[in-house]
């Protein structure tokens, strides 16, 4: 099934120039990359979306760290991306998560973990609108894009 995810790749991301090995690896995978944008992240707007965890010792940290420098927002489409998404970033701390993945090749530690992926269907659609506008995602035919 055709579906769509948000990704985010944190400040660690950026900071340790892996910007490109997590692109590379998600179209490797097939993904089709819709949209995508380099934000400074406002703390109202972050405090909103990872909301969820707000009563959990970790939120404020969190916050701050995604607050810190500019992430890298994205929308990606392809076959259950959301659940192969998640297979292919690893666990949340990444010094628990599969080899090969891209949090334990990459990521630090629980917090500085490289990127953030939507968990769910729903949670997706939510997740890309709270950074994209419709008209900021493509709507394109795969035939439209062969060389």
């Amino acid at each position: 099934m055709t579906e769509r995810t948000c990704v985010i790749i944190k400040p660690d991301g950026l900071g340790k120039k892996n910007v490109g090995k997590i692109i590379d690896r998600l179209e490797s995978e097939g993904f089709k990359l819709l949209a995508i944008k380099m934000i400074k992240a406002q703390k109202n707007k972050i405090e909103k979306f990872y909301g969820i965890h707000r009563n959990k010792d970790y939120f404020q940290p969190l916050v701050e760290f995604i607050c810190c420098m500019p992430i890298i927002v994205t929308v990606w489409e392809g076959e259950n991306v959301v659940k192969n998404t998640r297979k292919i970033i690893g666990s949340t701390d990444s010094k628990k998560a599969e080899p090969g993945t891209l949090r334990n090749l990459y990521g630090t530690n629980e917090r500085r973990n490289l990127v953030h992926a939507s968990d769910s269907l729903e949670n997706a659609q939510k997740e890309i609108y709270h950074f994209f506008k419709k008209e900021e995602i493509l709507e394109y035919n795969e035939n439209d894009w062969k060389s």
